[in-house]
């Protein structure tokens, strides 16, 4: 057990350092346009580019496990991501540095696809039903708080040294979580019988299907919709606070989420493995975000926006650990990475189309009947989750011992 939990520590380090890349050109890119002369359209081409790969990379970096294991790929990925920070560098002193971000971007999210695939089926592997949501929510949070530390690190070190600085002080955790990978990440998903699945094969069983929606749901409504539209509302509502502008203060409350879904991870996950049930838990925190989304409709004033922002958070991250666990548990081994590669598709076609959607809706209706669309889709979320849970299992609370197809 003390070697699993190694495990597990090096696979959040890892995902943790490597995603300071993530995060690093968000402060920085936006104002290169004088500098670089990358007009705004191109920038948010650049910004977005890593997505569009990753859509495209996720079933197949999922099935790539399931065919040749997990270290490798894991590994492969995080050096591939940070070549791709490396790219950033490589942008600054060359002609045409729009084209070089766009690859690098483009590089980096076949990287992330990799890392994102093993490194939850990675935890799985080394779990079980007692420690599966614990592990499930430790991991989340590990790739979850890579990307606004690296929003630190990019306005810090950039404003005190250089962007360049910044860029190069990026790849260098990232260098360091691949070689912290590589002496200490094993081979965990060992079969004795390897699928040679189809590259771009996905997991359509109910269980995947099912975990996979309630995914899209909440990606859409938090990093999608939440996210793209909280920097408008706070300027609607002139809800500013310590004397920052609206992006100060959106940036603020954010941070407010993103502290909320990080403590509840674990928490969530934790509660989950004790009890030895994830429904509940799963339904409790849906509840939270449905209460969160509600009160951010309608709050006009800071405590209501902060109150908003802290159980939208809280129901987001305490949904994580549980429902990855809740994957893992309805899911053979030998299916774990292409149903976690299917899983992120989803979640990731979420965060894409939210703010494609939200923000031309919002243009026209405003931001109440929006944000009340994103309360019920967590409810929404939870009637789709019984649903598929009780047609696979024939109970609407299996306990965390349940093996698909048993």
């Amino acid at each position: 057990m003390n070697g699993d939990r190694r495990v597990v520590a090096a696979v959040i380090a890892s995902t943790f350092f490597v995603g300071f890349g993530g995060g690093v050109v968000f402060p920085i890119l936006p104002n290169l346009e004088a500098v670089l002369g990358i007009s705004p359209f191109v920038v948010g081409i650049i910004l977005s580019a890593n997505r569009f790969a990753r859509l495209l990379a996720n079933a197949p970096a999922g099935s790539l496990v399931d065919r040749i294991g997990t270290r490798t790929p894991f590994v492969a990925g995080l050096l591939v991501e940070a070549v791709a920070v490396f790219g950033y560098v490589v942008a600054l002193r060359v002609p045409a540095p729009e084209a070089w971000f766009v690859a690098a971007r483009l590089l980096w999210g076949l990287g992330s696809a990799a890392v994102f695939a093993t490194a939850y089926t990675i935890a799985a592997d080394v779990s079980d039903g007692g420690s599966r949501g614990t592990n499930m929510g430790v991991v989340r949070g590990g790739i979850t708080l890579g990307f606004p530390a690296g929003l630190v690190l990019g306005g810090v070190v950039s404003d005190v040294y250089s962007v360049e600085a910044a860029f190069i002080v990026a790849a260098g955790f990232a260098l360091f979580a691949t070689t912290l990978a590589y002496l200490l990440v094993p081979e965990t998903h060992v079969s004795t019988n390897r699928t040679a699945v189809k590259p771009w094969e996905i997991d359509t069983t109910t269980s995947t299907v099912t975990v996979g929606l309630v995914n899209f749901g909440l990606f859409f409504a938090y990093l999608g919709a939440l996210f793209s539209t909280l920097v408008l509302f706070v300027d609607a509502q002139e809800l500013l606070v310590l004397g920052y502008g609206p992006q100060g203060t959106s940036g603020v409350m954010m941070a407010v989420t993103v502290l909320a879904s990080s403590v509840l991870m674990l928490a969530g996950g934790n509660y989950s493995d004790s009890t030895g049930q994830r429904v509940p838990v799963l339904v409790t925190f849906l509840a939270v975000s449905f209460v969160g989304y509600t009160l951010l409709a309608w709050a006009n004033s800071m405590p209501a926006l902060v109150g908003a922002c802290v159980l939208i958070g809280a129901g987001f991250g305490g949904t994580s650990g549980p429902l990855m666990a809740l994957l893992a548990d309805l899911t053979p081994a030998e299916r774990m990475g292409r149903a976690t590669g299917t899983n992120n598709v989803l979640g990731d076609l979420g965060g894409g189309l939210g703010p494609l959607i939200t923000l031309p809706i919002i243009d026209r209706i405003g931001f109440a009947p929006v944000y009340v669309a994103c309360a019920v889709i967590p409810l929404a979320a939870g009637v789709v989750m019984v649903a598929g849970v009780y047609t696979e299992t024939g109970t609407v609370n299996p306990d965390t011992g349940f093996e698909a197809g048993e």
